[in-house]
C-alpha cells in the first residue's frame, strides 16, 4: 500500500484541524441555547470562532493533541507490520509540521521524545474483519479531558447521590457524578463514552470505543437508549455550563455500551471528551493505500460556526499591562473581563515542580508578571525564530499543590489557565494580591493570534516543547477573572450550586 503513509498524514491533519459534522451540529445547537452576553455565551462564541480559525489556518483546533489513537480494521492478508510502520512515520511527520504537539514523554523521567513516538505511543488497535477494504478511525483526546475520565466499582456510595447498586439506576448515578466531577476542567460542554461491565482495563476500552459512535445515533439497546437520553437531559440541568461558567449546556452527547463481566466485579467506566471532539475515519484501498472515503462527514455539515467575535471588546474591559501592580489587581473582581498586554510566561507541571526546588535562571526577574498554564505548539523557521501555531490554556488544577507557593516566590500578579483552581490557590491569591484569569479552553487558534512574538525560551532541552518556559509578547489577550484577590471564586460557586442540583437526581 504505497499511498498508506500519505493517507494517514491526511487523516491526522484533517482530524487535528477540522471537527466532524455531528460535533459541529451539536456545538451550533448548544450555542443557540445560551443567554446572549452571558459568560456561557461568550465561551461558546469563542469556541465557534476558534473552530473556524483552525480550518482557515489548517492548524490544531486545540494545542493538546493528546495521545494519538488509531482503530484499524483490516482484511486477511494485509501486512499489519508495514501499516504500523507507516502510521508511526505519519505521526512523526505530522509532529514535525505542527499538526500534532510532541506529547510522548518517558513515564518516569518526563523526557520528551520530540516525535510522538515512544513505548506504546501512539496507540494502535488492530482488528480483523471480513470486508475487503481497510478502515482507520483516529481520535485525538487531550490530557485535560483524559484526566476527567473516571471509573466506579459498584456497589458504592456516590457523593451527592447516595448508594448506587449493581443495576441500571446505579449506573445512572455514576454517570451523573462523572459529569459533575468534570466541572469546567474538562473543557465543557463535553461528550461521554461509557462502558458498563468488563474488567478495569476492558471497561475503559469499551468506554473510549463509544466515542467512535455518531453524536446523533440511537443506541440499539432500548434500555441504554433511554438512559443516554435521560443523562443528557439531566446533565444540562446542573447549570455547570460551558467552561464551568454556569449555563444551559453542560453535556453534548452520551453514548453507553455494555460488556459481559465476571460475577465479582461491576465497573462503570466513563471516558470524558471535551468540546474539541476530534475523531475522523477513512476507508482505504487495500491495494494502493489511498483514501476511498471519509467518515463522520455529512453534506449538511455546518461549514462556518461563528456568529460573533469571541470575547467582544466593549470598552469596559480592564487592561493589564505586564508587569502589573498589586493596586490594579486588588481592584479586580470575579466576572471582570481583562485584556492582557505585554510579556506572559508559560509554565506547566514540570516548571512548577522545578520552581519549588530551584531559583529561576540568573537575571530572570518576573515579579509583577503573569504565568500562563499553556503547552503551545511551536515551529522554528530557518532563521531559528519560533512561531506559535496553537496556544490555548491547559487545565490549571494540576498545579494546585504548587501554585500559591510559586505565586509568592516569584511575585506573580496573575495566573492564566482554564477550569479554575482550589482553596490553597485561592488563599494564595488573597494573601499575595493576585488573580486567576480563565481563558477559554481549547481555543488554541484564537489565543495564538494574540501572541505577537516569542521573545525567548528556557528549559526547552530539559522539559520539551509543551513544558518549557516560553516568553511571549501578547497583545489584546482576553480572559475572565474567575478567582479574585478577595477570596471569591466563580468555580467554587458553580460547584456548590451544581452539587445542590445533583442531589435532586438521587
Amino acid at each position: 500500500m504505497k499511498n498508506f503513509r500519505d493517507s494517514m498524514i491526511a487523516l491526522i491533519t484533517e482530524t487535528s484541524a477540522n471537527l466532524p459534522s455531528d460535533v459541529r451540529r451539536a456545538i451550533a445547537d448548544a450555542f443557540e441555547q445560551e443567554t446572549p452576553d452571558s459568560r456561557a455565551d461568550l465561551a461558546m462564541s469563542t469556541i465557534t470562532v476558534n473552530i473556524d480559525m483552525a480550518v482557515d489556518n489548517n492548524g490544531p483546533v486545540c494545542q493538546d493533541t493528546g495521545m494519538p489513537t488509531f482503530f484499524v480494521h483490516a482484511p486477511k492478508g494485509v501486512d499489519l507490520l508495514a501499516m504500523k510502520k507507516d502510521i508511526e512515520s505519519a505521526v512523526t511527520e505530522a509532529t514535525r509540521t505542527g499538526k500534532l504537539r510532541p506529547n510522548a514523554v518517558d513515564a518516569l523521567t518526563g523526557k520528551n521524545s520530540g516525535t510522538n513516538l515512544g513505548e506504546h505511543f501512539p496507540v494502535i488497535h488492530f482488528e480483523p474483519w471480513e470486508r475487503d477494504e481497510v478502515e482507520v478511525k483516529f481520535i485525538l483526546k487531550g490530557g485535560g479531558c483524559e484526566n476527567k475520565n473516571v471509573q466506579y466499582s459498584l456497589p458504592a456510595e456516590i457523593p451527592g447521590l447516595g448508594r448506587a447498586a449493581r443495576d441500571i439506576d446505579g449506573v445512572r448515578k455514576c454517570i451523573m457524578h462523572a459529569v459533575f466531577q468534570a466541572q469546567g476542567q474538562g473543557c465543557s460542554p463535553g461528550f461521554l463514552g461509557v462502558g458498563i461491565g468488563g474488567d478495569r482495563t476492558s471497561g475503559f476500552d469499551l468506554a473510549k470505543h463509544q466515542l467512535l459512535r455518531y453524536v446523533d445515533d440511537t443506541n440499539p439497546d432500548p434500555e441504554l437508549a433511554k438512559l443516554e437520553k435521560e443523562i443528557l437531559e439531566s446533565s444540562n440541568q446542573l447549570n455547570i455550563g460551558p467552561m464551568g461558567f454556569a449555563g444551559k449546556t453542560t453535556l453534548l452527547g452520551c453514548k453507553i455500551g455494555k460488556s459481559h463481566r465476571v460475577p465479582a466485579s461491576f465497573y462503570v467506566s466513563v471516558a470524558y471528551n471535551c468540546w474539541a471532539y476530534r475523531r475522523l475515519g477513512v476507508t482505504i484501498d487495500p491495494v494502493d493505500g489511498s483514501i476511498t472515503g471519509w467518515q463522520y462527514r455529512k453534506p449538511d455539515e455546518v461549514k462556518r460556526m461563528a456568529r460573533g467575535a469571541g470575547i467582544p471588546l466593549t470598552g469596559r474591559e480592564v487592561v493589564l499591562q505586564a508587569p502589573v501592580s498589586e493596586e490594579v489587581i486588588r481592584q479586580l473582581k470575579v466576572g471582570d473581563i481583562v485584556i492582557v498586554n505585554g510579556e506572559v510566561h508559560t509554565g506547566r507541571d514540570a516548571f512548577h515542580h522545578y520552581v519549588m526546588h530551584h531559583d529561576l535562571p540568573e537575571g530572570m526577574d518576573i515579579r509583577g508578571g503573569i504565568i500562563y498554564h499553556c503547552g503551545p505548539v511551536m515551529l522554528k523557521n530557518e532563521s531559528g525564530e519560533y512561531r506559535v501555531l496553537a496556544a490555548g490554556p491547559t487545565t490549571s488544577i494540576r498545579e494546585e499543590p504548587y501554585q500559591a507557593d510559586v505565586i509568592k516566590k516569584l511575585g506573580l500578579r496573575a495566573v492564566i489557565g482554564k477550569g479554575g483552581m482550589g482553596p490553597k490557590t485561592l488563599q494564595g491569591l488573597k494573601e499575595n494580591g493576585a488573580v486567576y484569569l480563565n481563558a477559554i479552553g481549547g481555543a488554541a487558534q484564537y489565543y495564538a493570534k494574540c501572541i505577537e512574538k516569542v521573545t525567548g525560551v528556557d528549559f526547552l532541552e530539559e522539559m520539551g516543547v509543551p513544558e518549557a518556559m516560553w516568553h511571549l509578547q501578547v497583545n489584546s489577550f482576553p480572559a475572565i477573572v474567575t478567582m479574585d484577590a478577595h477570596g471569591n471564586s466563580l468555580h467554587q460557586q458553580v460547584e456548590d450550586e451544581s452539587l445542590g442540583k445533583l442531589e435532586s437526581f438521587a
